[in-house]
């Protein structure tokens, strides 16, 4: 039985002003002046929050409430808003606002809200003896006033995490303005603007915290929304302010930072499909519109430390402190340390000390400016190892949110000279099960057809089992990448074959790694928990995956593996896995490419859907005939793509010691193509003491242009060294004999000498075969191409003319030779390009040689089509 209120002892209207939270605590704490102190302490503490809320949402003047009767204490808070019901929302414990209600949820005794004619009443009490009857809730049971017609809007595939923390970024750089109104400062935002985008975000955030969902896949949620149905000026409205914000915490002028690209991205999803749905469009759903590189749809489940450990790829994550939070095995081993180690050191103990200050500044320009130059990104730089070698790698860095909203930084690490494949063989593990498809513009047949409901049958007819190995094909052939591949297959089949999928794949070295465990509604099952090296196949296993290793099958299992079944250790861990996700029947089927079986497949219902059948035997032949071709060219690929990189790696030279000339050359493959190709550079003395420097590209991207280019790199200095001429006589001769032994050949050059002693002055002597002209830049950044002396490219006309430039080079100035992947991109104008590098070349005037050429890769490298390859000289009189 509930009690009657007790009369109240006092009460106060306070105006809707900041001050009046502190007036409010003061009010009561002076009505209850002899109560217990911890009662009067919590009930002071729980009005404050309660009138802030009303200040901020309510906007109308507040009255407080307060009595106490028979040992508890009721306060009650009143603002003139019965439409505006309490909106509880999920707060993690760091957040600065938001957390009001959740608050009095945890501290009151009981609590509760009413609404009647003109009026809504939030309050909270405290007992001290007995239990407290209980709590009625936030319902007020009173419809916004006046007739209002409303609609509802759906928003597909929600990402649980990043809506979370869009949401409490929202309100926090709303609250920021409402304060500044409430101080008079002006940020350029109007009253009427700010009153209205508040009133929609607390609709929107309500609807969003209210998540009505279907199962669905990796932590996704539809959610209506009930809006009212002309609120897209609102919406307009609420985009203003926010930007307004943005611009302001750009600017400083806030203590909210500003948001990250995918924030940004996703809060203009949010409001895109408002106003569209509004105007009666159909859903268009997160997770299949085009992104941006730092954008991505990415991990549409929250972020968790457990996804780096059980990454198969060298991955790494760290805070907005920029301190490393995990990292895995594969990681640790490249690097040099025990991933245990790593966890608490600062981002910078694994960047060149060269590079350090430069990335603080860009860490923190993301920080404070909300914009990024390398995020979603394959930038090629180097990594520091614990002995203190330098690392080439390929850096691939995503922004994450955790499920409280936290955002995480997730860097993957490929080595220039490795691939995934390598780390396969080493025993590495596989990235989460929740990486997304992150094909620009591109639809996924999965997403498409949307997520089927738990315990569908699985009818197909004829011609989806058609769509669905045309589908699985074009999956694998979309991407070089194996994992991901398999990752897309496994979406693919768990939608619209089977509830969860596996697939197990021998190594290089005989052994069975489970590389990817997808499951259709993952929530609670860690999928990716499973995804390991496995025990060997013995002459003890007799269970269904060592039959499928072993060449048998399609095999249908209408019974599931038991662990008393099981003999071997493999046969036991196979039954682990039907017994975690739990399966009504099966069917394992090896893959199966020339003549070779190199793994099995495993796709398996649960009890509610429709088993499989010997009819769905032949469907399943087909399928993993299709995968095992995918996956056979997929590995070559990778393997190709080694061998052809570490043959181009030992082509290139070590660059001489010149004691008055400083010198840093790099070379990066291609992050599109099988990285091998005519890219190179060279520098050597010649026999009178003058320093040839050299680059050049031979046409092509494969094994032919890496041999080419070998044989005419060796040439170039037999004939530099025995002639001793000037450089358009050394070109001539290079394309006479190229001509002569290679007619099918072209090839772009510059060779050059640089000349003058130790204090200098110094001079370039060089000849251009039609490669793009070097770029001096002087100690002060003053650049300039040095266009003169260029001629055809080599293979074209042996005996055309070529000419011999004459420039100097200043004490501490840098000259650039590079090849055309640092500068050049589809669709665009070369004059642009190379004005970027020399802006560029510019703002790194009076870095450190190995700086200059890193940062030039990093800016103007990443993400490159093509080969890149930097030579930088820069002379220096001795000290």
């Amino acid at each position: 039985m509930d009690h009657p209120d007790p009369p109240e002892a006092a009460s106060r209207v306070l105006p809707p002003e900041p001050r009046s939270a502190a007036s409010a605590r003061r009010f009561v704490g002076a009505a209850l002046e002899g109560a217990a102190p911890g009662l009067a302490d919590t009930a002071r503490f729980l009005t404050g929050e309660l009138v802030t809320n009303a200040v901020l949402h309510a906007r109308t003047e507040v009255e407080v409430g307060v009595s106490v009767h028979a040992g508890r204490v009721r306060v009650r808070v009143t603002d003139r808003r019965p439409d505006r019901g309490p909106a509880p929302r999920p707060s993690p414990p760091y957040a600065g606002t938001g957390r009001g209600l959740a608050l009095v949820e945890r501290l009151a005794s009981r609590y509760g809200a009413e609404a009647g004619d003109g009026y809504k009443s939030v309050w909270f009490e405290l007992w001290t003896e007995g239990p407290p009857p209980p709590s009625p809730g936030w319902r007020t049971g009173t419809p916004p006033v006046g007739p209002v017609r409303t609609r509802t809007v759906l928003l597909v595939d929600v990402p649980s995490a990043l809506c979370s923390a869009s949401r409490q970024h929202r309100h926090a750089l709303l609250g920021e303005l409402a304060l500044a109104a409430f101080t008079g400062e002006d940020l350029g935002v109007p009253a009427r603007d700010l009153d209205a985008a508040r009133d929609l975000n607390d609709m929107i955030s309500a609807g969003l915290t209210a998540i009505r969902a279907q199962p669905s896949e990796a932590g996704l949620r539809s959610v209506s929304l009930t809006l009212p149905a002309d609120a897209a000026p609102d919406v307009r409205a609420l985009r203003r302010v926010l930007e307004a914000a943005e611009e302001a915490a750009r600017d400083e002028l806030l203590l909210m930072l500003p948001e990250l690209p995918r924030g940004r991205a996703f809060q203009d999803w949010l409001f895109d499909e408002i106003v569209a749905q509004l105007s009666g469009a159909r859903p268009t759903a997160w997770t299949v519109l085009p992104r941006e590189p730092e954008v991505g749809s990415s991990d549409l489940a929250p972020w968790d430390v457990s996804h780096v450990a059980a990454g198969r790829l060298p991955t790494i994550a760290a805070d907005e402190s920029n301190r490393i939070i995990a990292a895995n095995g594969p990681a640790a081993d490249m690097l040099g340390w025990d991933a245990d180690e790593l966890v608490g050191r600062k981002l910078t103990a694994l960047i060149p000390e060269h590079l350090r200050e430069r990335h603080t500044a860009a860490f923190t320009s993301l920080l404070l400016t909300g914009r990024t130059r390398i995020v979603g990104r394959s930038v090629p730089l180097p990594a520091l190892h614990r002995d203190g070698r330098l690392l080439p790698v390929r850096l691939r860095i995503q922004t994450q949110e955790t499920a409280d909203g936290r955002t995480v930084f997730v860097a993957q690490l490929s080595p220039r000279a490795a691939t995934s494949l390598d780390a396969s063989a080493h025993g590495a593990r596989h990235r989460p099960a929740s990486v997304p498809d992150t094909r620009r513009g591109r639809r996924s047949p999965a997403a498409e057809r949307g997520p089927r409901p738990q315990g569908a049958g699985y009818d197909l007819s004829a011609l989806d089992r058609l769509s669905l190995l045309a589908d699985t094909g074009a999956e694998l052939s979309d991407t070089l990448d194996l994992e991901d591949g398999l990752r897309r297959v496994g979406r693919l089949l768990t939608r619209r074959l089977a509830d969860w999928c596996a697939v197990d794949l021998f190594t290089e070295h005989a052994q069975v790694e489970r590389v990817c465990v997808v499951h259709r509604d993952p929530r609670g099952l860690r999928p990716e928990a499973y995804e390991r090296r496995l025990p060997p196949v013995s002459e003890a296993s007799r269970g269904p995956l060592a039959r499928a290793l072993s060449g048998a099958g399609p095999l249908l299992l209408t019974g599931v593996p038991t662990p008393g079944q099981a003999v071997s250790e493999l046969d036991r861990d196979y039954a682990e896995l039907f017994r975690a996700f739990g399966a009504g029947s099966a069917v394992v089927a090896p893959l199966r490419a020339r003549r070779e079986i190199f793994g099995a497949l495993t796709v398996t219902r649960t009890g509610a859907a429709r088993p499989f059948t010997e009819e769905d035997l032949s469907l399943v032949d087909d399928l993993v005939h299709n995968l095992a071709l995918g996956v056979d060219n997929a590995r070559l690929y990778q393997e190709t793509r080694s061998i052809a990189e570490r043959l181009q790696l030992s082509l290139l030279p070590v660059l001489p010691e010149v004691g008055h000339l400083r010198m840093a050359a790099r070379y990066a493959a291609s992050s599109a193509t099988a990285q091998v190709g005519g890219d190179w550079y060279d520098s050597f003395v010649l026999p009178n003491g003058d320093t040839a420097v050299v680059i050049g590209d031979v046409t092509g991207h494969n094994l032919d242009a890496a041999i080419a280019m070998s044989q005419l790199r060796s040439m170039l200095r037999g004939i530099a060294v025995d002639r001793r001429e000037p450089p358009a006589e050394v070109l001539h001769r290079l394309d006479l004999a190229n001509h002569s032994l290679y007619r099918e050949a072209t090839a772009t050059c510059i060779y050059g000498v640089v000349k003058g002693p130790a204090e200098g002055p110094w001079e370039l002597l060089h000849s251009s075969a039609g490669h793009l002209p070097p770029l001096l830049t002087t100690r002060d950044g003053e650049t300039r191409f040095l266009e003169e002396g260029a001629g055809l490219l080599l293979g074209m006309d042996p005996e055309g003319p070529r000419g011999t430039a004459r420039d100097a080079l200043p004490a501490g100035s840098t000259l650039l030779l590079y090849t055309d992947g640092l500068v050049e991109r589809r669709g665009e104008l070369l004059d642009i390009a190379l004005d970027r590098l020399r802006r560029h070349t510019a703002d790194l005037a009076r870095e450190p040689l190995d700086t200059f050429c890193d940062e030039l890769l990093i800016g103007l490298g990443a993400d490159s089509t093509d080969d890149i390859a930097v030579l930088a000289v820069r002379p220096t009189p001795p000290a």
